[in-house]
């Protein structure tokens, strides 16, 4: 008897901007769990962004080039579990830092599990890096620090080529 194994594939959401070490581990070990893993960039726009959405996208795709199952794309408009579904994804991966992360994407979980039937798998960010969010990030780096052991090259090289705030 042959048996037909379904590809599983994730989404890891999220705006990343900009992409910071604490995320790329996170989705580089769910590239270890799952087939392929959809790094789905986001827009919120009651949002202020440092990067414009193609530049995100641009500076995951250099970030994760060398690594398989990995597609980066746009999230677009709309619902995640609809996205997610849209994509035949089983799971959304979520990177958590702090219980309050815990707190904060549980109901969003629940909802998107009773909406499109998709499960939401948490992953504990490396001890090294439960310190950094993007918006830390781009406070550091314009009052001069030193961010180099945080974010990955693409996002240093784009941060040095004075990249205008949007």
């Amino acid at each position: 008897m042959h048996y037909i194994r379904r590809m599983r594939r994730a989404v890891c959401p999220g705006s990343f901007d900009p992409i910071h070490n604490g995320h790329l581990e996170v989705i580089a070990r769910a590239a270890g769990l799952f087939d392929e893993v959809i790094v789905a960039v986001s827009t919120n726009y009651s949002k202020k962004y440092r990067f414009t959405l193609e530049e995100r996208l641009e500076m995951a795709r250099q970030t994760f080039s060398a690594l398989r199952g990995i597609l980066i794309e746009p999230m677009g408009e709309g619902l995640l579990a609809k996205y997610c579904h849209d994509r035949g994804a089983s799971a959304i991966v979520k990177g958590l830092r702090s219980s309050s992360d815990f707190d904060y994407e549980l109901p969003m979980a629940t909802m998107n599990r009773q909406l499109a039937g998709i499960e939401t798998v948490f992953l504990p960010g490396e001890s090294r890096y439960l310190h950094l969010s993007s918006t830390m990030i781009k406070e550091v780096h314009t009052l001069g620090g030193d961010i180099s052991d945080f974010v990955p090259k693409a996002v240093l090289k784009k941060l040095a080529s004075g990249a205008p705030a949007t």
